[in-house]
């Protein structure tokens, strides 16, 4: 096979970003037949369908297994330009993938002095969020070069490292205790107690109650509130039982607001930072470090001074 077209590269990860032939042009300032002809051209040298066309589009496969490299590409060249001093082309950014409570307590921290030199360079951050358990997929499909996962074992031509543990409490308000729970939460009455959860894909409230009271896959009375700061006000307002960060709830439970319940029973995750290994000359120029190892160090020092160290 002969070298990839990088244009074709470029517009495969534009179409992937955006779902539409339509967007994707207007991202990269050509026309939607400039994009049509160039998909076509390196669908033509791979000799595979890149892209189902359907609305939103969607990518094959193959697709797939390209856009990993089309990422990787654009990372390499980004660290070229930023290394001549030069500014990075406006639609190009490095996207990772972070679950939603460590976006909510510690990833903004850690990622800040980036965030903050990307101003300056010109380069650009985009958070994907899902679910700790789903957020390696995104990385394993080749939408981000990075993630937070609770996933241990690395991608063939990944690279892995611990991050620490989130601890997961149960909290109420007090006028739901005073109102729903006078005698605390038991086994008698967890099945009739509403309890809130993230989305269909959180289980944290179920891992939860089964260290707490020996059940084996309990069912719960169910509200979703898919947003870790909404989810957290929900419980402050007397909505149900919730499971949340502790570093998220400290200064709720300091103040009152919120009751811990059964405080010495705790769902602990462990997270790790996953990201594709991209080889290049800046590795040997200690001066300039390659975007993609910086937003890991990043995340590695913020971690070590929120998340407990297992």
């Amino acid at each position: 096979m002969k070298d990839l077209d990088s244009a074709g590269l470029d517009c495969l990860a534009a179409l992937a970003d955006e779902r539409s032939f339509e967007r994707a042009a207007q991202r990269l300032a050509i026309t939607q037949s400039a994009v049509s002809q160039r998909l076509r051209s390196l669908e033509a040298q791979v000799g595979q369908l890149l892209v189902v066309r359907s609305r939103p589009l969607r990518l094959t496969e193959a697709g797939k297994v390209l856009l990993r490299y089309a990422r990787q590409l654009q990372a390499l060249r980004s660290d070229v330009v930023r290394e001549l001093g030069a500014r990075v082309a406006p639609h190009e950014r490095i996207a990772i993938a972070v679950n939603a409570d460590s976006l909510a307590t510690w990833v903004l921290p850690a990622l800040d002095g980036v965030v903050q030199q990307g101003l300056r360079e010109g380069f650009g951050l985009e958070l994907v969020v899902d679910d700790q358990d789903f957020t390696h997929d995104w990385l394993r499909q080749g939408e981000v070069l990075g993630c937070v996962s609770t996933v241990r074992q690395a991608l063939r031509g990944c690279l892995v490292q611990p991050l620490g543990v989130m601890r997961y409490v149960a909290v109420a308000s007090p006028a739901f205790l005073q109102a729903q729970l006078s005698a605390g939460l038991t086994a008698a009455n967890f099945a009739q107690t509403p309890f809130l959860v993230f989305n269909r894909k959180d289980d944290t409230q179920s891992q939860w109650v089964s260290k707490a009271f020996g059940v084996r896959a309990p069912r719960l009375r169910e509200r979703f509130v898919p947003s870790s700061e909404a989810y957290v006000r929900a419980v402050c307002m007397g909505w149900g039982v919730g499971v949340a960060p502790e570093l998220q709830l400290r200064p709720l439970l300091a103040s009152g607001e919120l009751v811990a319940l059964r405080p010495e029973v705790s769902v602990e995750v462990a997270l790790y930072w996953h990201q594709w290994k991209l080889v290049t000359e800046l590795q040997a120029a200690p001066a300039r470090v390659a975007l993609l190892d910086q937003i890991g160090q990043a995340l590695a020092v913020g971690a070590r001074r929120e998340l407990a160290q297992a």
